[in-house]
């Protein structure tokens, strides 16, 4: 028991000092840094990715629209309320992508 006793000392001994270190600094804040050589051609790509995503979306819908358009005769709808929301949800994700990215970072 005094063996079980002097194990305890010990280890609140070493809690104790290790509670009085100071703590690390953990990871350090880059900041928004500097951008490196040639990221214009980047970003001016992801300008045009981000422009042709937007685009798509616009034509999904309007590719959705289209198809209730014609198949309204026939009374299917629940097939086109699923690809809508596909799309629209698409929609969502690419108007938050920055927001997401920058959350993250």
């Amino acid at each position: 028991m005094s063996t079980l006793l002097a194990a305890v000392s010990a280890a609140s001994q070493h809690l104790v000092s290790v509670a009085a270190d100071p703590a690390p600094s953990g990871v350090p804040d880059v900041g928004g840094g500097e951008a490196p050589p040639g990221a214009d051609g980047l970003l001016t790509v992801l300008k045009w990715v981000a422009w042709s995503v937007t685009a798509l979306c616009v034509a999904g819908i309007f590719g959705v629209a289209a198809r209730m358009a014609v198949d309204h005769s026939k009374g299917g709808g629940r097939e086109h309320v699923k690809g809508l929301g596909f799309v629209l949800g698409a929609c969502v994700l690419v108007g938050s992508a920055s927001g997401v990215v920058g959350a993250l970072v």
